[in-house]
């Protein structure tokens, strides 16, 4: 069945065919050619697949996060951004990396992350005579921090297969997550200072007071989410409720800039968002099943431990090979059918669970900055204007610096550790 399964997956997926639905067509074609498996365990493994009470903090994260955007909190975060380093030379790639990397304290979406900061920061800094090319480039490399920061909507997918702490898979995230943001905030301060990009007139202390001011709410949102579940006050799924609610109040209450007839074309958003995302773990579901009843998990295995049962030699080839699986695959469905091969063999070799569950992670969103189907790519590019070709020679310094740091948290696993153990058993 597997030769059929393979054949299925790259006919469909050359044909242009939503990776959803690949998943979902290629099981079935496998399914049928077999004849021996009832089609009943479609609907019974999709079902399965999503029917986790880790995974309910997903449309609620994708809510909160629209919310953000339509009630000006995402606006003020960038503003304050832009009086903290709009006067360093291309200060404008740096506030819109350090944007990214507020608003990732509150979505766990690098899709969302890409499409409410880029809407924003890639007009301003074309006006500001930045490189449409470069501006799109910034933009999609910020985002991968959306991910990995907590929280983040692809650790609490990780958290449920694996069956380990969602809370502690946040942690690891932090220092791992600041280290991205300032690789590629090293990278863009290097090209804009060759470039020759604009910078502003250093602000105030009451322009930073002001703007402070302004953004406190924004910026006191990840404090509230990490506090309540490091203190115990709530889960990560809980703590999903919670932000949806503290957006919605900011938003219609404090800062005034939603109405009630903005709220249909929010909400709408977010189902769509959320169904197409769930669509994407049904369909992975019944495509892990077909894995693991072919005993493909087991034969991974082997093969890798045949080339070195060293640990550190095993996740250098789970690196190559998810950075690889990344430049055409999805990242919930990637950590869906392959989580179940690889986090088995990580552990037998001796990797932390936590550490592996970070790594894997950074990984696959690194694969969304990859060419050719990297998806943050498409959208900042749309934002831009620009092809695909000049935003991909322009992302490869960004994705280099991105998978340097992947190395480095890769083999110093304290890096992802430290706060994890210091926080929580």
């Amino acid at each position: 069945m597997l030769w059929i399964l393979g054949v299925s997956f790259v006919t469909f997926l050359m044909l242009g065919v939503p990776i959803a639905f690949v998943l979902g067509l290629t099981s079935l074609v496998a399914l049928l050619y077999s004849g021996t498996v009832p089609l009943l365990i479609m609907p019974k493994e999709m079902f399965s697949g999503t029917d986790s009470f880790p995974l309910l903090a997903v449309p609620f994260f994708m809510l909160a996060g629209n919310l953000m955007n339509a009630g000006g909190i995402t606006k003020r975060l960038v503003h304050f951004c832009n009086i903290l380093l709009g006067f360093v030379r291309g200060g404008l790639a740096l506030v819109n990396i350090v944007a990214s990397m507020f608003f990732a304290g509150i979505t766990g979406a690098a899709a969302a992350d890409a499409s409410a900061i880029g809407s924003i920061l890639i007009p301003a800094m074309t006006r500001e005579k930045y490189d449409r090319d470069f501006s799109a480039a910034v933009t999609a490399a910020a985002s991968t921090m959306g991910p990995i920061i907590p929280p983040s909507i692809p650790m609490i997918i990780f958290g449920a297969i694996a069956e380990l702490s969602v809370g502690a898979l946040f942690l690891a995230g932090v220092i791992p997550g600041v280290m991205v943001g300032l690789s590629l905030m090293g990278v863009a301060y290097v090209i804009s200072r060759r470039r020759g990009y604009p910078k502003e007139k250093m602000r105030s202390l009451r322009d930073f007071i002001l703007g402070l001011k302004d953004a406190f709410l924004a910026l006191l949102m990840p404090a509230i989410i990490m506090g309540g579940i490091l203190g115990g006050i709530f889960t990560p799924t809980e703590a999903a409720v919670v932000a949806v609610v503290y957006a919605f109040v900011v938003s219609f209450f404090i800062y005034r800039e939603m109405r009630w007839k903005d709220l249909p074309k929010v909400l709408i958003d977010s189902v769509v968002t959320t169904s197409i995302l769930m669509l994407v773990i049904a369909n992975s579901a019944i495509f892990g099943w077909i894995l693991a009843d072919e005993k493909v998990p087991q034969a991974v295995a082997e093969i890798f431990l045949s080339i070195s049962s060293n640990k550190w030699v095993i996740l250098f080839l789970i690196n190559i090979f998810l950075l690889f699986i990344g430049t055409f695959m999805e990242t919930t469905a990637s950590l869906i059918i392959l989580t179940p091969i690889l986090f088995p063999l990580a552990v037998k070799v001796g990797v932390d669970p936590i550490h592996f569950g970070l790594v894997m992670v950074l990984n696959l969103v690194i694969g969304l900055i990859t060419p050719p189907l990297g998806v943050c790519l498409f959208i900042a590019c749309s934002i831009a204007e620009i092809t695909l070709e000049e935003i991909t020679k322009a992302i490869l310094p960004f994705l280099m610096a991105a998978i340097a740091v992947l190395f480095i948290v890769t083999y110093i696993p304290e890096l992802s550790l430290w706060i994890p153990r210091m926080f929580m058993k």
